[in-house]
């Protein structure tokens, strides 16, 4: 089908521009919500006419957005879900509750205009565009957390709480390099100091081992001093006969 478009489309064309699209897209998106005119005859001439006008329309509705997106871009809501340690919450968050939390903020910010392609399911920080205009878009964080505490937390940090004893069990798994170098060095001198002490006790031992036999050579002498007491008897009994 084919389609004047009466402003810019992203993805598709600027005002005027004839496009072709699917039936279905122009009928339940473009049509209804006045974005373009079926290209017909009558049509083009009546855009012709009303292009000015038109322009001046599209020009003011662009100032006007812009002047909302310098105080929206930028914005954080929160949105506080349950969800499980690892993050994961009980349900989703999507485009109608970010627009919800914006106009709680003090901006009229329709459903339409968020463009969260798909609901977020965890926690943590997700930046989301807004499409205010046409030519005018800007970007809004959602910061998804179990409890306000959480939310500040994460903003601080600009990450997700997930839960503090799988956050203190991946920090006492994962040490510091420094921590690594200076057991390395620790092990290093622990051992070369083991080797020194053995060094120094070795001889220690081993000398009473060497000085054992010298100990032990006067009692091996001991019975050749007492062979003469044996002989003298004899020489006394040679002489009686």
């Amino acid at each position: 089908m084919e389609l004047i478009l009466l402003e810019r489309i992203e993805n598709l064309g600027q005002m005027g521009d004839v496009v072709k699209v699917k039936p279905g897209y122009a009928r339940n998106y473009l049509l209804p919500r006045q974005k373009a005119l079926r290209a017909t005859e009558e049509n083009r001439k009546a855009f012709k006419t009303q292009k000015v006008e038109l322009e001046a329309t599209n020009l003011k509705k662009r100032e006007e957005a812009e002047s909302v997106g310098a105080k929206l871009d930028g914005l954080t809501v929160t949105l506080i879900r349950q969800a499980g340690d690892a993050g994961q919450l009980y349900g989703s968050v999507n485009g109608r509750d970010v627009a919800e939390m914006a106009t709680e903020a003090g901006f009229n910010l329709p459903r339409q205009q968020v463009k969260l392609p798909h609901p977020i399911k965890t926690l943590g920080l997700f930046p989301i565009k807004v499409s205010l205009h046409p030519e005018v878009a800007v970007t809004v964080t959602a910061n998804v957390a179990r409890s306000d505490e959480e939310a500040r937390i994460q903003a601080e940090t600009g990450r997700a709480v997930i839960s503090e004893d799988l956050n203190e069990t991946v920090e006492e798994a994962a040490p510091t390099v420094e921590e690594l170098v200076e057991e390395s060095v620790a092990e290093e001198i622990a051992e070369a100091e083991a080797k020194e002490a053995h060094a120094e006790e070795a001889p220690a031992e081993e000398a009473p081992a060497e000085e054992a036999p010298a100990e032990e050579a006067p009692a091996e002498e001991a019975p050749a001093e007492e062979a003469p007491a044996e002989e003298a008897p004899a020489a006394e009994e040679e002489k009686t006969e």
